[in-house]
């Protein structure tokens, strides 16, 4: 799946779950050190541990983050 991005530097993340695991996550632009950290640390874990950990995560002022980008597409991928 696919999910475009609201309010953060990067644009667009990529998730590849399976059996409510995630296998894959690349995200499109942003702060690519910190944006594969992220993607390596939630590799292999369940869809619903990671949500609660990565929701409500800020960013600066801007309301949000790409971690919790990735907890809203995660859930709207449930």
């Amino acid at each position: 799946m696919t999910y475009k991005t609201k309010g953060v530097c990067s644009n667009e993340i990529y998730v590849d779950v399976k059996g409510g695991i995630i296998n894959e996550v690349k995200f499109s632009n942003g702060c690519q050190g910190n944006l594969q950290g992220i993607a390596k640390l939630v590799k292999g874990r369940d869809v619903s541990e990671i949500i609660p950990l990565l929701s409500g995560i800020q960013c600066g002022m801007r309301g949000t983050s790409c971690p919790a980008q990735l907890a809203i597409a995660l859930d709207e991928h449930k």
